[in-house]
């Protein structure tokens, strides 16, 4: 009712002008300038009104759209147990914030475990296997006490969603859930854990292999990572592999295809490589400026917004080593903060 009193007053006003008025009831020139110039004033006064309306219907929106993205994709937070980190991200989608690619970080009885993956497709069409997988992870990464387990219970819930997205998507069938979901629809989903000695375990289903900043960049692993999660099922025999550690001070940088596959004008790929090298060479070096000068540099070798969604994830460990101390009865000294 509140939208309806200005229009319903502009449209009293032509009402009243039109039957009470004296000189709306004549025909010459001037009234008639005087009657085009009335109706003028209700037409703007009524154009202004559902401009104004619109434009506060579309902030509403953008609002509840920003806030369901943002419990979709949960803005990190600055420190998790000791280490340092920051994220950035770029949707294909114009006016979204959330597509095809997730992460996240969690704090576990296990270590710091990370997921980073990206879904065929990008842009909003992704959002609901982004929340499944996001969803999943979150509980998975605090029950399950090996890496393996958890990309297995990802595995689980991804293909009980890509099963009931394809019976929606073709309800003419009328019947249950295909048992192998659609070969075209997958996910590439890299697991990381942490542990509180530095100690790096990964799992990687057709993801790009983290970066780890130590003087220049390298990719941590060389290993060819298996198939992503989807078409094939995961190996009988899954082991997360051991990549070392990340000592303190150390960086490590996960990234989505995008920022690969990102090109200029001409054709040639964001070096994405070389630009980590040189940022990783700026001090004070930290998450949130890494992420903003590689994402600077990435725009200004493309010069436009990425065809592709795009994704970059930095964790710095900042634990340091206490001073061995006189310990106090029934604690221990020399432990990792």
């Amino acid at each position: 009712m509140r939208g309806l009193g200005l229009p319903t007053g502009w449209g009293a006003v032509a009402v009243t002008y039109k039957l009470a008025c004296p000189l709306a009831q004549q025909d010459g020139l001037e009234a008639r300038i005087v009657s085009s110039a009335v109706f003028l004033a209700v037409g703007t006064g009524l154009v202004v009104h559902v401009r104004r309306a619109l434009l506060r219907e579309l902030r509403e929106l953008r609002e509840v759209a920003g806030a369901a993205q943002n419990v979709l994709l949960r803005p990190l937070p600055a420190r998790v147990a000791g280490l340092a980190l920051a994220a950035g991200r770029l949707s294909a989608s114009r006016g979204a914030t959330v597509g095809g690619d997730l992460y996240e970080v969690a704090a576990t009885d296990h270590g710091v475990r990370v997921v980073m993956g990206d879904v065929r497709g990008h842009g909003l069409a992704a959002i609901g296997t982004v929340a499944a997988v996001l969803g999943s992870f979150r509980e998975a990464a605090h029950d399950e006490p090996e890496l393996p387990l958890v990309m297995r219970r990802l595995e689980r819930t991804l293909g009980r969603h890509l099963r009931e997205k394809a019976r929606a998507e073709h309800p003419a069938s009328g019947g249950p859930a295909p048992e192998v979901p659609p070969a075209e629809d997958f996910v590439t989903v890299l697991l990381m854990e942490i542990g509180k000695d530095g100690e790096i375990s990964v799992l990687n289903c057709g993801h790009p292999w983290p970066h780890l900043l130590s003087g220049h960049a390298r990719p941590l692993v060389e290993a060819d990572p298996l198939p992503p999660l989807g078409p094939f099922p995961l190996p009988a025999e899954l082991a997360a592999l051991y990549a070392g550690r990340l000592l303190p001070g150390e960086t490590l940088v996960l990234h989505t295809d995008g920022m690969e596959d990102a090109r200029d004008a001409a054709g040639a790929f964001f070096p994405l490589r070389a630009k980590l090298t040189e940022a990783a060479r700026a001090r004070p070096l930290t998450p949130q400026s890494l992420v903003q000068e590689v994402y600077a540099q990435l725009l200004r070798h493309t010069g436009r917004l990425p065809c592709d969604d795009v994704t970059l994830l930095a964790l710095r460990n900042d634990r340091t080593r206490v001073p061995a101390q006189h310990p106090e009865p029934g604690r221990h000294a020399g432990t990792l903060r």
